[in-house]
């Protein structure tokens, strides 16, 4: 139904474009999640993550962290078998 060039086939199949971007996205996430615990920590004196009053903000920085951990973990580049 669809034509579709053999070639193109290839090519699309080596390409390494979303690896990268989903890389880059991860390292941003992780990033984000540094900036907010250090913009939170100046901007209110709270560097302890137990705290029971600054839980929510830090909960939202460790899923940050995790997710781009995750990102990164699964672009993770795997060894060619021969």
């Amino acid at each position: 139904m669809f034509n579709r060039s053999a070639l193109l086939d290839v090519k699309m199949a080596d390409s390494d474009f979303p690896h990268k971007a989903i890389r880059i996205f991860s390292f941003i996430l992780i990033i984000l999640a540094l900036a907010i615990y250090i913009g939170w920590g100046v901007a209110y004196g709270s560097w302890n993550i137990f705290s029971a009053e600054y839980i929510p903000i830090y909960s939202i920085m460790i899923i940050l962290i995790l997710l781009g951990i995750c990102g990164l973990l699964l672009t993770k580049n795997k060894p060619e078998a021969e």
